[in-house]
């Protein structure tokens, strides 16, 4: 019996110790909850904060990944509102300080601008959100007042279904609570089989013409922002097998085009960053796998979004 007991011990000690080690190192047991939304899909529900892997991430309380604002700005403000999805969100693999938004808000604010005297960069964001996400928030939340709405896509966003809540608290990367135990976060995010979801699916078999209902719906972000007093930016992003040689699909080729000739039928200033991450000596540097960036990715992105908000606002 005490041979038991004491059995029974070591391993009470060795879960707690390993319960303690999965939260305190790599802050299992902590995720960031999400919230369904009939229009938009899904949000992050406002208000958290954690440390995944040692990444400080901070979702304030219009689910941004941003610091807490006021919905209307102080006086002689700059203030940039940023739509997208995982990229511009960063993840939990993006320290707080190294997201777009955070390195767009540093380096704007050191800059030199006659007419403000902040700068503030605002980062609403999901993962796998597309433009029909984003219209949704829009409409939702307004444009927070800001000068200048910039919409950050990537290749796949032009293939994007529509808005839907269904992954909420069945997709084990959008738990709707947070577990009881850093445990049972492992298990159930690693090694436990995930459950399929038949309806999303089937609503990811969406038919149509995919591409003209994701234009559609950026064309009228561009029109919510011209109605409401903000200057619109557009944004593309590619994969990384889009990169060097063969580059993009045909299919991709066919929808960056219509994108292209979209944004300058209706007169938008757009950055692609196929030729532009093409053009660097190293451009796999600038991914942390297929379709997010690393930090020095989200710097040059960062540092080409100031140029253009600089020319939008005649900064220097």
């Amino acid at each position: 019996m005490k041979l038991v007991l004491t059995m029974i011990s070591l391993i009470t000690i060795g879960l707690l110790a390993l319960e303690i080690g999965l939260r305190s190192l790599f802050g299992f047991g902590n995720p960031l909850v999400y919230i369904g939304d009939q229009h938009i899909g899904y949000l992050l529900a406002p208000n958290q904060r954690t440390r995944r892997f040692g990444n400080r991430i901070e979702i304030n309380e219009y689910s941004m990944r941003s610091a807490a604002i006021a919905k209307t700005p102080a006086p002689a403000t700059l203030r940039v509102l940023l739509l997208g999805d995982s990229i511009i969100n960063g993840g939990w693999w993006t320290d707080q300080t190294n997201t777009i938004s955070n390195l767009m808000t540093v380096s704007l604010s050191s800059a030199t601008h006659d007419n403000y005297r902040q700068v503030e960069v605002l980062n609403a964001s999901a993962n796998s959100w597309g433009p029909r996400n984003e219209l949704a928030y829009l409409q939702r939340y307004g444009n927070f007042h800001a000068q200048i709405i910039v919409l950050v896509l990537n290749t796949d966003d032009l293939f994007a279904t529509a808005p839907t809540s269904l992954p909420v608290g069945r997709d084990r990367n959008y738990p709707d609570k947070k577990p009881p135990l850093a445990l049972i976060e492992v298990w159930q995010r690693y090694i436990q089989k995930p459950q399929s979801i038949p309806e999303l699916a089937a609503l990811q078999k969406e038919g149509g013409d995919r591409v003209g209902i994701n234009l559609d719906a950026v064309s009228k972000i561009q029109t919510f922002a011209r109605q409401n007093n903000s200057q619109f930016l557009l944004v593309m992003t590619p994969l990384l097998r889009e990169l060097g040689e063969p580059g993009p699909r045909d299919y991709e080729i066919t929808a960056r085009q219509r994108l292209k000739d979209f944004a300058q039928s209706q007169e938008i200033k757009y950055i692609d960053f196929l030729p532009i991450f093409n053009a660097t000596n190293n451009f796999k540097a600038l991914y942390r796998d297929h379709i997010h960036l690393s930090l020095q990715g989200n710097q040059l992105v960062s540092k080409e979004i100031e140029q253009a908000i600089a020319s939008l606002t005649h900064t220097k």
